[in-house]
């Protein structure tokens, strides 16, 4: 797939508590953070932000890594050395960033402080009852740590990969304590969180989505899909349910579980067709 230029999108630099990061817009209606998994705004990350704002939203993509528009798949075999080597690049400078908590538990990453601040100037711009989110990979669990804001209404949380390094149990995500008991709170007041995982997916365990039924109890939808219904030309093993693993066609799971997604936020924000 050749790069993306994103040149549908308007493009902003948005700033918060002394951060700035550039942020892609598109579409009208109520806003939606849709935030990008390794290796960061991919062609198909930027098609899940379209589809967004095909639903009747707004949808704002901060580019928090890597280089806006770049495919996950090489260009050519020649390539593939190369692409291995700034993945892992890229994976070593968000492993460093002040920004991310990658390995440790029980604590938020800092850059959700900037995202809750985007959240909060894109619902005030946008209006409706309030603002959806969905993280994948890395920023999975940033959705649920932005839904301590009540301006976040409607969080979805797509392969959430961290901490990489349980310490003791995989039951636990990368949110601190007080954010959890919040969210929480929320929760038993009527928020709903989506979660989706493959089965199979080593980098979002079980016991992961077993920890967030224990915590938020019935407020958890969890979507859980075979390894069988991933993409097979994916680059890597099923992980990515709406981007990279998605096999678009009526009736294959993977497709229901991203129409599922779109009308999560659709029913949240109250968006008509």
């Amino acid at each position: 797939m050749p790069r993306d230029p994103l040149d549908d999108f308007a493009t902003e630099q948005f700033t918060a508590d002394g951060v700035t990061h550039q942020v892609y817009v598109q579409g009208s209606g109520p806003a939606v953070i849709v935030l990008s998994e390794i290796p960061g705004i991919t062609p198909l990350v930027a098609d899940f932000a379209r589809r967004v704002a095909d639903a009747g939203c707004t949808a704002f993509m901060p580019s928090l890594f890597g280089i806006d528009g770049q495919s996950i798949l090489p260009a050519s075999a020649s390539d593939v050395v190369a692409s291995g080597r700034m993945a892992g690049s890229l994976v070593r400078k968000v492993c460093i960033s002040r920004e991310f908590t990658i390995l440790a538990t029980g604590r938020s990453s800092p850059v959700v402080t900037w995202l809750r601040a985007l959240a909060r100037e894109a619902h005030a711009r946008c209006g409706g009852p309030g603002v959806g989110a969905i993280g994948m990979c890395v920023t999975g669990g940033f959705a649920l740590a932005m839904a301590v804001d009540d301006t976040i209404i409607a969080p979805v949380l797509s392969q959430p990969s961290l901490p990489l390094r349980p310490v003791g149990s995989a039951r636990n995500i990368d949110i601190s304590d007080d954010d959890l008991a919040r969210v929480k709170t929320r929760c038993a007041a009527g928020l709903q969180v989506l979660g989706m995982r493959f089965n199979g997916d080593h980098l979002v365990p079980a016991e992961r989505f077993d920890f967030l039924r224990e915590q938020l109890g019935d407020a958890f939808i969890s979507i859980e899909l075979p390894n069988s219904a991933a993409n097979p030309k994916g680059a890597i093993p099923p992980h990515s349910v709406v981007t990279e693993h998605l096999i678009d066609e009526p009736g294959e799971p993977t497709r229901e579980a991203l129409d599922r997604v779109l009308g999560f936020f659709t029913e949240k924000l109250g968006v008509t067709t």
